[in-house]
C-alpha cells in the first residue's frame, strides 16, 4: 500500500516521539473512537510491564488522555469503573467475580506466566513441600494451592500456610523463616538478588502452567460496550505491548522505569 507524504510523515513522527518502533496511525476504516480517554492500572508490579509499554501505542491509536491509576488490578476494580481496563489473574478472585456476575468482560490472553517458586535449600519440587512453611499473599494464592493439589498434596492440610499480613513473606524467606514463597516481579528479581533460596518452578517454562495465560486483559463491561472501537484499539495497542516486551525487553524496562513504573531498570529488564 502506498502511502501519500503526509501518512508518511505522521507515521515517522510517531515513531520517533514513541520511544518505541514499528508504530502506525489507527486505520480510519474502523471507524472514530468513541472516547479519547482510558483508565489503566498501575499496581507497582512490572508483572503488567505490557500495559505501562503501551502508552505510545495508544497515543497512535487516537487516545489523548491515558490515565494510570495507582490501585490494584483486580476484577472489582474493573466492574465498579476505578480503572476501564485491567490485567490480573484468571483464576481465583477474577474468576469469583465473573462467577458473581460483576461487570467484567475478559478480552484476551497477554502473556504467559511470570510466577516463580522460591524455596529453601534441600527442597526440590512442590511435592517436598509437604508439612513445610509456605508465605502466601492473595494474589498468586490460588496458584499456589492449584499447584500443591497437581502433585497430590492436600493444601489445607499438607502445607503450614503463613499469612501473617504485617510481615512480607520475601523477607521470611531471606531470613530462613519460611520454607517457600511464589513471587512475581520484581520480587524473583530481588530474591536472586540477596541470594535467597532456589526456583523448584517457573511458571514461564515449567508445565503444565507455562500452557496457560498468566494475565488476562479484562475490561470494565459498560466501557466495552459504549466504546467498541475504543477498546479494539486498546486491546491491539496493548498486545503490541506484549511483543515489545518480549522481542526488546531492555528498551521496555528503560522505557518503563525512566517514567516511574518500575522503580528499578535492572529488575524491570530480568523478566
Amino acid at each position: 500500500m502506498m502511502l501519500s507524504r503526509r501518512q508518511f510523515l505522521t507515521t515517522l513522527a510517531l515513531a520517533g516521539t514513541a520511544g518505541l518502533p514499528r508504530l502506525a496511525p489507527a486505520l480510519a476504516a474502523e471507524g472514530a473512537l468513541e472516547t479519547t480517554t482510558v483508565r489503566l492500572v498501575n499496581d507497582g508490579s512490572t508483572c503488567i510491564a505490557p500495559v505501562y509499554a503501551a502508552e505510545d501505542l495508544l497515543r497512535a491509536e487516537g487516545f489523548t488522555d491515558i490515565r494510570y491509576q495507582e490501585i490494584a488490578a483486580t476484577a472489582e476494580a474493573v466492574a465498579r469503573g476505578a480503572i476501564d481496563f485491567g490485567s490480573f489473574l484468571p483464576f481465583g478472585r477474577g474468576m469469583l467475580a465473573i462467577d458473581a456476575g460483576l461487570p467484567v468482560v475478559m478480552l484476551a490472553g497477554v502473556h504467559i506466566g511470570c510466577f516463580e517458586l522460591f524455596a529453601k535449600e534441600g527442597i526440590r519440587n512442590v511435592a517436598d513441600l509437604k508439612s513445610k512453611s509456605v508465605g502466601l499473599r492473595a494474589a498468586p494464592a490460588a496458584l499456589l494451592t492449584l499447584m500443591a493439589a497437581h502433585v497430590g498434596l492436600d493444601p489445607a492440610k499438607d502445607i503450614r500456610w503463613v499469612t501473617d499480613p504485617s510481615v512480607k513473606p520475601l523477607d521470611l524467606l531471606v531470613e530462613g523463616k519460611i520454607d517457600a514463597f511464589l513471587g512475581f516481579p520484581p520480587e524473583p528479581q530481588e530474591l536472586r538478588a540477596r541470594r535467597a533460596g532456589h526456583v523448584i518452578v517457573n511458571t514461564t517454562r515449567d508445565r503444565p502452567w507455562s500452557q496457560y495465560f498468566c494475565c488476562m486483559l479484562a475490561g470494565n463491561r459498560e466501557y466495552v460496550r459504549k466504546h467498541p472501537v475504543a477498546t479494539q484499539r486498546v486491546l491491539r495497542a496493548i498486545l503490541k505491548a506484549t511483543d515489545f516486551c518480549v522481542t526488546e525487553p531492555e528498551r521496555v524496562a528503560r522505557l518503563i522505569a525512566d517514567r516511574g513504573f518500575a522503580p528499578r531498570y535492572d529488575y524491570a529488564g530480568r523478566r
